[in-house]
């Protein structure tokens, strides 16, 4: 299992990097298939951290798994997230929808004092073998 990690403080404009980083990972472990649907939801749990997460400190974490990829994104907010059904003029509220949408699995645990939220995306079979 290869992987990287990286602790931070986020910004309104770190996700543009982030993004970057998951696309070139993907990319170079023969996964280039999974890189909008990672590169997505990586925005959306990086956003909850710049709009609920005193402080804005984080870690990031991408795996590549045998039939795909992982991240996870650490913080030190014990609240977990909450999957709810926005009301159709809100302006937020739909972050883990996405998630949910364009992950095959997504998830989260306490990770003392906060939590870490994940999510896996999986390769097509061939797309692994590389």
């Amino acid at each position: 299992m290869q992987h990287a990690l990286n602790h931070f403080t986020v910004g309104d404009h770190s996700a543009r990097h982030i993004r970057r980083i998951i696309r070139d990972y993907a990319r170079q472990w023969g996964m280039a298939e999974l890189s909008d649907a990672a590169e997505l939801a990586a925005t959306e749990l990086l956003t909850n951290v710049v709009r609920h997460v005193p402080g804005r400190r984080c870690s990031l974490v991408i795996l590549r798994l045998e039939g795909g990829l992982r991240v996870e994104v650490t913080d030190p907010d014990p609240r977990p997230p909450v999957l709810r059904v926005a009301d159709q003029l809100a302006e937020g509220g739909r972050g883990l929808m996405l998630v949910q949408a364009v992950t095959d699995r997504w998830g989260s645990q306490p990770r003392p004092p906060g939590k870490s939220v994940w999510f896996e995306c999986d390769a097509k079979r061939d797309a692994v073998s590389g």
